[in-house]
């Protein structure tokens, strides 16, 4: 594992500042910018001993090779990995848990949108896999806006395994693929649910699909034949919201 990762963006400092700031190791701040956000970013570093720098637009742009930072960078002990044991925990305290899982979602962006989406709609934890999935950097931290240190992201080993693991729990399966005729809007949402979102273009692996107890799509009028995967996400998420809300 690495021993430190960088974070950037105001709405991930200001999180991490807030949650975790035993983790933050030494601020970066672009000189010369005087807005509020930043002064209360390094007010709040400061208050906790963190060293805090003054630096030039170029040397915050080199260490996070050009990123959007929005002024501030720092640097980071990296945040624990949550596992399979974690997401029991998080079943147990959850009456009607929902849960989002991602399988081979390689997009930075993609994943800091679904986790910013998953907090939104009340999403108890997001499951990815070890492999071939995107890690919680800090191009995930800032798309996410803050999302990334609530929302617990679990990485897990096995995703069928997982899968079944959660069906043993009460959970139903629902994953997202265009080949079936069942729509999102055909479907009983409201029960203890595990959503499965597949990788754009590629969807869902075999064995992922297999262990899904129903497939539903999205309808599509239009000429595409697909949504960017976030933005599904966001539209499935919040169909479960609003018929849990009913």
């Amino acid at each position: 594992m690495a021993q430190q990762e960088w974070l950037y963006g105001l709405h991930a400092m200001q999180s991490v500042l807030e949650k975790e700031p035993e983790r933050v190791m030494e601020v970066w701040v672009l000189k010369g910018r005087n807005d509020e956000r930043l002064t209360n970013i390094v007010n709040q570093a400061r208050r906790f001993g963190i060293s805090v720098q003054f630096s030039q637009r170029k040397a915050l742009d080199d260490k996070v090779n050009g990123e959007q930072h929005q002024g501030v960078v720092a640097k980071a002990k990296p945040a624990r990995v949550l596992d399979e044991a974690d997401l029991d925990k998080i079943l147990a305290n959850e009456a009607q848990p929902l849960i989002l899982v991602l399988d081979g979602i390689t997009d930075p962006h993609n994943l800091g949108a679904c986790l910013r989406t998953a907090d939104g709609a009340g999403v108890h934890a997001v499951v990815v896999p070890k492999d071939n999935s995107a890690s919680l950097n800090g191009t995930v931290r800032k798309v996410a806006c803050g999302a990334a240190e609530v929302v617990p992201l679990i990485q897990i080993t096995n995703l069928a395994r997982t899968l079944k693991h959660l069906q043993d729990k009460g959970l139903w399966i629902i994953g997202t693929a265009g080949e079936t005729d069942k729509t999102l809007y055909d479907v009983d949402l409201k029960g203890p649910t595990a959503l499965v979102m597949g990788a754009e273009g590629k969807g869902m692996r075999r064995l992922t699909k297999e262990t899904c107890d129903e497939l539903v799509k999205l309808p599509m009028a239009g000429s595409v034949t697909s949504l960017n995967v976030s933005v599904a996400t966001g539209v499935c998420l919040y169909e479960i919201v609003r018929q849990r809300s009913l």
